[in-house]
């Protein structure tokens, strides 16, 4: 038994206790492969929210998706939400699945925003799969500070 795997050639064993033989034994060889896509879900996308003193911004990864597939809504509290589908892949009956990793369904993300926004303001852009959403703040005015002289 081998515990170095062969790069030059040589006939590998076929040990189910080697664990780098090519034809290692699989658990699940014979268990059910195929998933129920009604009921799958689209894991929540990845979403980094940073403050410039000009506006928030929120960028969500939302690779394979177009804009049409995503919806970008503003509640009156303040709220953002995010939402959208991925479709289901279209199956062809003889096609053969050895592996499903990619999610499909809908998902949704909603974030309240501070009091210093201008929510009738906000924009957003789509550009390789990454959503830009920037909403501007309100400018806070300084307010002057004037020297009041102490009599007495």
């Amino acid at each position: 038994m081998s515990l170095i795997p062969s790069f030059f050639g040589g006939q590998r064993s076929s040990n189910i206790f080697d664990p780098f033989s090519l034809n290692a034994w699989d658990p699940f060889k014979d268990f059910p492969t195929q998933l129920s896509k009604e009921n799958s879900t689209f894991v929540n996308p990845h979403i980094d929210w940073k403050e410039s003193p000009e506006a928030h911004v929120l960028k969500a990864d939302l690779p394979g998706l177009n804009k049409e597939e995503v919806k970008v809504e503003v509640e009156d509290d303040r709220v953002v939400r995010i939402s959208g589908e991925r479709k289901i892949e279209k199956e062809d009956k003889n096609d053969t699945w050895h592996r499903v990793e990619r999610s499909s369904g809908k998902f949704m993300r909603s974030f309240r925003l501070p009091e210093n926004v201008k929510m009738d303001q906000i924009k957003a852009a789509m550009e390789n799969g990454v959503l830009t959403v920037t909403v501007p703040k309100v400018e806070v005015k300084k307010t002057d500070v004037k020297a009041i002289e102490i009599s007495g």
